[in-house]
């Protein structure tokens, strides 16, 4: 197996763990509130990260962890409106409202970095508009209010990347994402003592601790593993280009195990969304003679 094809292979099983992550959300969320689940999972999957970079965490600066955990009170919020947003809408609208991210970053970056997006960036923006409006618009041009939530949880997962880009350089990812999960964690449980019944924690079912496990180990550290060794052998555009089937894996996961029905209207809107997912990520450089090649195959 080539290094590109196993870094491909990588993305394509973390792409695919992700989308199924959705139908586990939704039935999770149906037997825990939002904080107290997201407070399990962050823990959960901080103990796994901590052992997988326990090495790695120990040269850190305290410049570091404050900036990983102030990283991780935003993954949290984004987290926490989704779950929320997840509870009144399904899986697969779920899936790509949130993917919207990848076409509100490079605005978010020309407010705060004045940095203006390009042509790529504007026309994804308008497709992204034109299939939110196909997926989550009502006949009377209203809108469900776990769409909205949704939407606003993609808006949250820009600015955390955003705070990833200012606060990580030149540290490591594992480390950094460790405190990801322990400042998360931190403000799940501060939330859910306030708003929620903790002891929801002391009653969880086995199926529910499963699906809990299943979402902390492998969609989240399995996959994040899975993505820093495939974008080590492989592209950019290619990364890209792969880990974004995760909405379309959303989809495909909650139509089969969840029985999503999808209108004419919605699959329409799920195809704008990802078609503005590729222009925004990939600039369309796939087309381009070579554009999906390696530097070492050029």
């Amino acid at each position: 197996m080539s290094q590109k094809l196993k870094g491909s292979v990588f993305l394509f099983i973390a792409a695919l763990i992700w989308g199924s992550s959705f139908i586990v959300m939704k039935s999770a969320v149906d037997f825990l509130t939002p904080a107290v689940l997201l407070l399990i999972r962050f823990v959960l999957a901080a103990i796994f990260l901590a052992i997988l970079f326990f090495s790695k965490i120990k040269n850190l600066s305290k410049e570091n962890i404050l900036g990983g955990m102030l990283t991780g009170c935003c993954l949290f919020a984004a987290y926490y409106v989704q779950t929320w947003g997840l509870s009144f809408t399904t899986p697969g609208k779920n899936a790509f409202l949130t993917a919207v991210y990848c076409a509100i970053v490079p605005f978010l970056v020309w407010i705060i970095h004045h940095k203006r997006p390009d042509i790529y960036n504007f026309i994804a923006a308008f497709i992204c508009i034109l299939g939110i409006g196909c997926v989550s618009l009502n006949g009377d041009l209203s809108i469900n209010i776990g769409d909205l939530l949704t939407l606003c949880g993609g808006f949250l997962y820009a600015i955390h990347i955003l705070m990833i880009k200012k606060f990580s350089t030149g540290v490591d990812g594992g480390a950094f994402t460790t405190f990801q999960f322990i400042g998360g964690a931190c403000v799940a449980l501060v939330v859910t003592v306030l708003s929620e019944d903790i002891t929801l924690v002391g009653h969880i079912q086995s199926s529910i601790f499963l699906q809990l496990f299943y979402l902390a180990f492998f969609a989240t550290a399995v996959t994040m593993v899975c993505q820093t060794i495939g974008q080590k052998y492989t592209s950019e555009c290619n990364a890209s280009l792969i880990l974004s089937l995760e909405s379309v894996f959303g989809v495909a996961f909650s139509v089969i195990f969840y029985g999503e029905i999808l209108t004419l209207k919605v699959i329409l809107g799920f195809i704008l969304i990802f078609i503005a997912i590729i222009i925004s990520e990939t600039k369309l450089s796939f087309l381009k003679k070579g554009g999906m090649l390696d530097e070492e195959d050029r």
